[in-house]
């Protein structure tokens, strides 16, 4: 049977929450989530919601994710999409529920004029990279990530 993309709804969020430790369990850093349902409602489909999701739904049961909001590049002078999560519970890979989504996030691209889909995977994670490649997807070199967060943060609001 092939999954159903769908949309995520409030319904849903508990099971993100879920998928989304999940991932972080397979990424090695299981006790990195803070986000808890309240929050990831909030985000998700709160007022002025800028977190969007779909999710792929398995006889009844969300069997995975994509999270993502909107980016822009003043290269392209329009917006992007940026995928911040993408999982499939293990059990599920091989069936295309991951195919499936990002089929799911090109269409939601391109209805919203969006130049490209933007994200990144670990260095370690090849299966990953192989799905990634065999849908068209290509690693881009000469950017590194960086990120300023915690102290560092708040140092430089204050």
């Amino acid at each position: 049977m092939k999954p159903i993309i769908r949309d995520a709804r409030p319904a849903d969020v508990a099971d993100i929450l879920r998928l989304i430790r999940a991932l972080a369990t397979y990424e090695r850093e299981p006790r990195a989530v803070r986000a808890s349902e309240d929050a990831i409602h909030q985000t998700l489909f709160g007022a002025g919601a800028q977190v969007f999701g779909h999710v792929a739904e398995l006889d009844g049961s969300i069997v995975g994710i994509a999270i993502w909001f909107l980016n822009y590049s003043t290269w392209t002078g329009r917006p992007g999409i940026y995928l911040e999560d993408l999982f499939v519970e293990e059990s599920i890979r091989g069936t295309g529920a991951g195919r499936a989504l990002f089929r799911a996030l090109a269409q939601e691209a391109l209805r919203r004029g969006c130049a490209r889909i933007d994200w990144a995977v670990l260095d370690w994670n090849r299966p990953a990279m192989d799905f990634y490649r065999a849908i068209g997807g290509r690693a881009q070199t000469g950017w590194q990530p960086w990120r300023i967060d915690g102290a560092a943060l708040e140092a430089l609001a204050a």
